[in-house]
C-alpha cells in the first residue's frame, strides 16, 4: 500500500511539473497576446507605498475603456512587432531564454541612429516646480546615456546579462522648453496637463516630437506615458518635477533621471519587464526573463522568480534609480521597430 501511494505521489508530482513548465514556456502558436492588465495586477502595484509608482498601465486601461478603437490599433502595432522580430526579418529573435517573441539584434534595420527631438513643458505652482534649464538639460543627458548604453553604471550588469546590454541607437535633442504657471497643486493622471483648455499646455507636433510634461502629478506617482497607438492630442510622457533630471529639485531615491528613461521606454512600446502579471504574463521580449512581479529598492543579485534570475537592473522594472542601468537587445529591436516603414512612429524620422 505504501509503495502504491508513493508511486501515485511521484506521478502526480511529474504531472504538476510538466503542467508548470507548459505554463512558463508556452509555444508561440498557442500564446495569447493580451495587451490589457488585470484589475488584480493594478491593485497589486497600487498598494506599494514608498516605492516606484508608474501609472502608465492604469492610464492605458482608462484609455482602452474610453476609446474603443485603441485596442485594435495597438494589436496591429503588436502584430507588426512580433512579425518583424522573427528570424530573417532584420531584427533577430533574441537568445530565446525569456518569455515572448520580441527580437534580438536591432542593428540591421538600416535606420541608423535615430534622433528624437523633445519639447519639455514645465507647469508649476511654486518656484521649486519651476525647474531650471539646467535640470531639464540634465534629463536629456540621462536619456542619451541610458538609451546609448553610455551610462557610467552599465558596468554593474552581472555577467549573466552583460551580453544582452543594448545601445538602442536612439538619442534625444532638446527642441524647446515651455513654462506655464498654474494654481493647481496636483494634476492627477487624466491628461489635463496636456490641454490648454484645462490650464495645461497643448501637445506640439507629436508626429515628429516627443512631448514631456513636467508637473506635480500627486498621489506619490512618479510618472506615466502613453503607448503608441493612442490619441495624438495626448501623446507623450508626464513626470513629476522632483523625479525629472539629476540635479536641482530632485528627490532620492528617484533622483538620477531614470523615471523619464522608464516612461520613454513605455512611449517606445516597452512593457514592464515582469509583463504586468505573474509568471505566465508576457512583456513581448524574448531575452528578458519571466518574473512574478516588480522589484523594488535595490535587490541583490541573483533575485530568483519563475525559475530564473530576474533582470532587476532593467530600466523597465520598479527598482530605485541607482539600481537600473540597462535595456536588452530584444527591447532595442522592439523600440526601433516603431520607426521602420509603416511603423507607429515612422514620421519622427522625416
Amino acid at each position: 500500500m505504501r509503495k502504491l501511494c508513493l508511486t501515485a505521489f511521484v506521478a502526480a508530482a511529474l504531472l504538476w511539473s510538466c503542467e508548470t513548465d507548459k505554463d512558463l514556456q508556452q509555444p508561440e502558436e498557442t500564446q495569447k497576446v493580451d495587451l490589457t492588465v488585470s484589475a488584480d495586477e493594478l491593485e497589486r502595484q497600487a498598494i506599494n507605498i514608498g516605492g516606484r509608482q508608474c501609472h502608465s498601465m492604469h492610464v492605458l486601461e482608462r484609455q482602452l475603456k474610453e476609446n474603443p478603437g485603441l485596442l485594435q490599433r495597438m494589436e496591429a502595432i503588436e502584430a507588426r512587432a512580433r512579425i518583424n522580430a522573427k528570424p530573417g526579418n532584420g531584427n533577430g529573435n533574441g537568445n530565446g531564454n525569456g518569455n515572448g517573441n520580441g527580437g534580438g539584434d536591432g542593428g540591421s534595420d538600416n535606420l541608423g541612429v535615430i534622433n528624437i527631438p523633445v519639447y519639455v513643458h514645465v507647469i508649476y505652482n511654486n518656484s521649486q516646480e519651476n525647474i531650471s534649464d539646467a535640470q531639464v538639460n540634465s534629463q536629456i543627458a540621462v536619456l542619451n546615456d541610458d538609451f546609448r548604453a553610455s551610462n557610467s553604471d552599465v558596468n554593474q550588469v552581472p555577467n549573466e546579462f552583460a551580453g544582452l546590454v543594448a545601445d538602442s541607437e536612439i538619442q534625444f535633442t532638446l527642441a524647446g522648453i515651455t513654462r506655464k504657471a498654474s494654481s493647481r497643486t496636483s494634476w492627477g493622471t487624466n491628461d489635463a496637463m496636456k490641454s490648454s483648455a484645462n490650464g495645461g499646455v497643448d501637445v506640439i507636433t507629436p508626429e515628429t516630437h516627443l512631448n514631456i510634461w513636467v508637473c506635480n502629478i500627486g498621489g506619490g506617482i512618479l510618472g506615466y506615458a502613453q503607448f503608441p497607438g493612442g490619441s495624438a492630442s495626448t501623446d507623450g510622457v508626464v513626470v513629476s518635477p522632483q523625479y525629472f533630471g539629476k540635479q536641482g529639485y530632485v528627490s532620492a531615491p528617484f533622483d538620477k533621471g531614470r523615471t523619464t528613461t522608464h516612461e520613454v521606454g513605455h512611449y517606445l512600446n516597452l512593457r514592464h519587464i515582469w509583463g504586468d502579471g505573474r509568471c505566465k504574463r508576457d512583456d513581448f521580449v524574448a531575452d528578458t526573463p519571466s518574473s512574478d512581479g516588480p522589484n523594488y529598492g535595490c535587490p541583490s543579485y541573483p533575485t530568483v522568480n519563475c525559475r530564473s534570475n530576474d533582470m532587476t537592473m532593467n530600466y523597465m522594472d520598479y527598482v530605485d534609480d541607482a539600481c537600473m542601468y540597462m535595456f536588452s537587445e530584444g527591447q532595442k529591436a522592439r523600440m526601433r521597430d516603431l520607426f521602420g516603414a509603416g511603423g507607429a512612429r515612422e514620421s519622427m524620422l522625416n
